[in-house]
């Protein structure tokens, strides 16, 4: 199942993300942009369905798409241009679909899971966004206790234990990083930092499952993809969590 480099994935996508907000929204979404390209390549192998170029170029320009529109929409709506971005995706994958003719293998699947791709990548979008709002703009302490509360769920997840020991502890370590790093960084609220860790958390059990019901074993494209994918996905959590309860 090649679960190192599934996690490896998702521990160098989240610390190049938060990295780079150390450094200006501008690196973060360029980074976005990368993960969200590698992770359409390898959407179609995790899924083991045809047609597998055109769909995963599909997946990574509307998310590409969608990151540039949050990177440079003016605010306070970053992720207003996020549907139209999703619809065009999904658009192109139909098409594709019919480009391909009838009577082809895997249609239905390779439609419903390309379409799926298009929003779960496309919503990494949220990181570029995210470091956009207010409580990132003066500093990046919410971004930092979102790696954080990541890393730890990923350490309680990665050991080959049963869902039912596993999926409690990285929901517990991830919130406990998200309280813990609330009291050590000034400026960062309690209850804020400790849901946004337990949804983290919720994501990367979540995709651990899925992960562990598999039967095929995943190529290295579909590992990375396994890895980067439920990491993008927990942008546009973030940045929804972190304006509401931040704003």
């Amino acid at each position: 199942m090649r679960f190192w480099i599934v996690a490896a994935a998702a521990a160098a996508s989240v610390a190049g993300l938060v990295g780079t907000s150390f450094v200006s929204p501008l690196a973060v979404a360029v980074v976005t942009a990368i993960l969200c390209a590698v992770a359409a390549v390898g959407w179609p192998h995790l899924l083991g369905v045809p047609a597998r170029k055109s769909q995963s170029t599909a997946i990574g320009l509307s998310a590409i798409a969608a990151t540039a529109a949050a990177a440079f929409t003016p605010g306070p709506g970053f992720m207003v241009w996020f549907p139209g971005a999703v619809a065009l995706g999904v658009s192109a994958v139909f098409l594709i679909q019919l480009l391909r003719g009838t009577g082809q293998s895997h249609r239905l699947e390779s439609t419903l899971g390309a379409s799926s791709g298009v929003f779960a990548v496309a919503l990494g979008s949220g990181w570029a966004a995210a470091d956009r709002l207010p409580v990132n703009a003066a500093g990046t302490s919410m971004m930092l206790v979102t790696g954080i509360s990541v890393l730890a769920a990923l350490a309680g997840l990665l050991p080959r234990w049963p869902d039912r020991v596993a999926a409690p502890l990285g929901l517990v370590l991830a919130a406990a990083a998200g309280w813990v790093g609330a009291l050590l960084l000034p400026g960062v609220p309690v209850l804020p930092a400790v849901l946004v860790g337990l949804v983290s958390g919720a994501v990367l059990v979540s995709s651990r499952r899925l992960l562990a019901s598999r039967e095929a074993p995943l190529n290295a494209a579909a590992a990375l993809s396994a890895g980067i994918t439920p990491v993008l996905a927990i942008g546009a959590l973030v940045y929804f969590l972190d304006t509401l309860l931040l704003s």
